[in-house]
């Protein structure tokens, strides 16, 4: 091959990928517009309908009363404190939860996807516990522990465990047996294998439970709250249906879905630079 041609099939090259990137970012664009576009269309009809009474306004209230709440309860706080507190309470409930829920799953996971005879022995009984509605809990927890965080917590991390522990099993279950007969070979131990091969493989599958399993945090620590509590968003929608104002429970629902959305895109955030080794599939935005 020439050196013209050589850098014919270089310049050739460079600006396929340079089209690759402009479609891959125009895409996202759209995605993202489209987003945008659609929310507004919800909440224009939404409004328009609440004002017209085609919809009972007192019941489903409209984006801008929800809007004036929000905005009375940063400005003025809320007959339990100031709106920063109550969202700190939740998220902080919500957030041991999840830590403990997935420390716990993961553990668990881990270990039985590695051992056959545990879970062998454990299997029936993990899957029992699944089985019961996991929310109808919290009552039982609110007597145990009191109005505090701690049934809360309890709340979350029942939730939590779960999902996390069935993808950690099955991360664990699903491990090239290649890699492991290799790494015995070269010596390690039943310790190395689980901690430098089983583990590292089976992240993808542990991240991919995560995004859900905050998710559930967050309602175990709301309806926690919403069966008795001090403080918290779910005292909040409790005590705003109390006194019938539905603009206040759709006010609390709007800034537990931000803080859900936050919380994801941070969780995606680290999952890509975990794993910026993966290549990405067809058509996926990076």
């Amino acid at each position: 091959m020439s050196p013209d041609t050589a850098a014919a099939v270089v310049v050739k090259a460079g600006t396929r990928t340079q089209e690759r990137a402009r479609a891959a970012r125009n895409r996202r664009y759209l995605v993202q517009g489209s987003r945008v576009l659609l929310l507004a269309l919800v909440v224009a009809l939404w409004e328009i309908l609440a004002r017209a009474e085609v919809i009972d306004p007192f019941n489903f209230s409209m984006p801008s009363a929800i809007w004036d709440q929000i905005r009375e309860w940063a400005v003025h706080g809320t007959a339990q404190g100031p709106l920063w507190e109550q969202v700190w309470y939740t998220l902080y409930e919500a957030l041991l939860g999840w830590v403990l829920g997935v420390t716990a799953g993961v553990v668990l996971g881990i270990t039985l996807g590695r051992i056959r005879f545990l879970a062998d022995v454990l299997g029936p009984y993990i899957k029992v516990l699944n089985a019961i509605p996991r929310i109808v809990l919290a009552p039982i927890f609110l007597i145990w522990f009191g109005l505090g965080p701690a049934s809360k917590v309890a709340s979350a991390v029942v939730l939590v465990f779960f999902p996390v522990f069935f993808n950690a099993f099955q991360g664990a279950r699903e491990v090239d047996r290649n890699l492991v007969n290799n790494a015995r070979i070269l010596g390690a131990s039943n310790r190395r294998v689980t901690l430098q091969v089983v583990v590292p493989s089976a992240t993808s599958w542990i991240f991919t439970s995560l995004h859900v399993s905050f998710g559930f945090a967050l309602i175990g620590a709301i309806v926690g709250e919403y069966i008795g509590a001090t403080r918290g968003l779910g005292l909040l929608v409790a005590a705003s249906q109390g006194t019938f104002n539905a603009a206040g429970v759709y006010a609390a629902m709007a800034i537990l879905a931000v803080v859900a959305l936050c919380t994801e895109g941070l969780l995606t955030f680290a999952e890509r630079r975990l794993f910026r080794w993966r290549p990405a599939e067809p058509g996926a935005e990076r």
